[in-house]
């Protein structure tokens, strides 16, 4: 499993260089040029109220020199909705594809059905206590049986990154970083370690 964040600053950037961690690119961060051949993920952006989709179009395009150590584009997505989300899916899927980048799907609050032939990576996003369901994880189960990648975002606890390390995601994100990042790296360190340990008592905070 592997983590995804910000290539922030020089620290973190030489973690992801040696293989730590990957990164989440989006336009308003760092994008893959800051770490070179590292295993990159395009976010949406879409959590901002401010999203640009031609903004977004427009860096994807600028990326498309980096798809080769590209993990997945996060197609456009609406927060634990997700009807809304399939409707955001089926309008921006097409043009992303063109670009050549594998696509991820975003796994919201009600889904009832997934475009399975048309996405590589099933995103698992939505509430807090969606994301945690047994729902979500029959949903990443099928995934996994259909060939596909598998991703969970917001992963800033040990408790969730033991969850998604238990039920086999690929990778994972969040913005444990995004606050002092080079005092919290370490830290991150350690949680990522003792996630692939055996906990006694099932989870952990």
């Amino acid at each position: 499993m592997l983590y995804l964040a910000t290539a922030s600053t020089q620290p973190v950037r030489r973690a992801m260089l040696a293989g730590d961690l990957g990164l989440m690119a989006q336009p308003a961060s760092n994008g893959p040029a800051a770490a070179p051949g590292v295993p990159w993920a395009a976010d949406n952006g879409c959590f901002s109220a401010k999203w640009d989709a031609g903004r977004w179009m427009a860096w994807l395009k600028a990326q498309v020199g980096y798809l080769g150590s590209c993990l997945f584009a996060v197609v456009p997505d609406v927060v634990a909705d997700a009807s809304a989300t399939r409707e955001r899916f089926d309008r921006w899927a097409p043009p992303v594809a063109a670009l050549g980048y594998r696509l991820a799907y975003v796994l919201q609050d009600g889904a009832d059905e997934l475009p399975w032939d048309d996405f590589d990576v099933l995103f698992v996003g939505g509430s807090t206590a969606y994301k945690e369901s047994m729902e979500a994880s029959r949903w990443a189960a099928e995934a996994k049986a259909r060939g596909k990648a598998t991703h969970m975002g917001r992963v800033n606890s040990l408790r969730r990154m033991r969850i998604a390390e238990r039920e086999g995601y690929d990778t994972v994100d969040g913005t444990f970083l995004a606050f002092g990042p080079d005092v919290n790296l370490p830290r991150l360190a350690r949680m990522i370690r003792r996630a692939h340990e055996p906990s006694l008592f099932g989870s952990a905070s």
